[in-house]
């Protein structure tokens, strides 16, 4: 095996391992806050909260939705989101929500927003401001957060307001993907009576809050042509505020798990969202 290829097996490795919630970054390991808070009645509608030592009151709130193709996923897996986030000062929200095949789109949105309602209403009592709740994902948790932000009637629906979110970053987001060609996709959105409106590039508008999408420039999975032209697509809709970044070396799975405080030394993606998001 090349010196490349090692380089590249063990980065596989660590990815894998990051992403698995390894014990080092079990919940809770690195910050307070509560696990298994409902907001639903749906075994899977519930959300780990962490929050930043110290005590303070009105810090900044993230709220990530992780990915898993719409059919797989567990907040447990995603900890050392929560606890590098938190250990920036944020109060983070990792939320379940229901899954392929027990339900379609656009199900797995609603959740989102439903979830949205609940932070909105109660983080508070954990030092969140909400007045500032920023929203992030990975792969298909991009989609769910750029649809969330884009598309206004989620909100509306939970009885939220257009504005609620401060900021949005995407990592590594599948944003324009018709014809839908490939089984997962199928599954997911195969129910969908208008396709066009399941794409989160047709609702690019002027009024966008800062977005962030960022990408591996290596990903085979979701190509980072997905990023690019939701983009363009933004800036030409006129949005005051549009970030592009794609990380030479790294892949779809790396793009999260360079959040792992054990791995964060592969690429700047923690600091540079952790940038934007001060930021916004």
């Amino acid at each position: 095996m090349t010196i490349m290829n090692s380089r590249r097996a063990v980065m596989t490795a660590l990815s894998t391992f990051a992403l698995a919630g390894c014990a080092a970054l079990r919940p809770g390991a690195l910050s307070k806050g509560e696990r298994d808070v409902a907001y639903g009645s749906h075994p899977r509608q519930s959300m780990d909260i962490y929050v930043p030592g110290g005590g303070k009151a009105g810090r900044p709130v993230v709220f990530f939705i992780y990915g898993g193709s719409w059919a797989n996923g567990a907040k447990e897996s995603y900890a050392f989101v929560g606890d590098a986030l938190a250990g920036r000062g944020f109060v983070t929200v990792i939320a379940d929500y229901r899954l392929v095949p027990e339900v379609r789109f656009p199900v797995f949105i609603e959740d989102g927003a439903a979830g949205l309602r609940f932070v909105r209403d109660n983080v508070a009592r954990f030092g969140g401001d909400p007045r500032r709740i920023h929203l992030m994902g990975h792969s298909a948790g991009a989609y769910n957060a750029m649809m969330l932000t884009l598309d206004k009637s989620y909100l509306a629906r939970a009885g939220l307001p257009a504005n609620l979110i401060r900021s949005v970053v995407g990592l590594s987001g599948p944003y324009d993907f018709l014809p839908l060609d490939i089984d997962v996709t199928k599954a997911a959105f195969g129910n969908a009576r208008d396709l066009e409106r399941t794409q989160p590039i047709n609702f690019a508008r002027v009024d966008a809050p800062p977005i962030l999408l960022a990408t591996g420039a290596d990903d085979t999975t979701v190509l980072p042509r997905n990023s690019e032209r939701l983009a363009a697509a933004l800036r030409r809709a006129g949005a005051r505020s549009v970030t592009f970044k794609a990380y030479k070396g790294l892949g779809h799975a790396e793009m999260a798990a360079s959040l792992a405080r054990v791995i964060s030394w592969r690429a700047p993606v923690l600091g540079d969202v952790v940038g934007f998001l001060e930021r916004a």
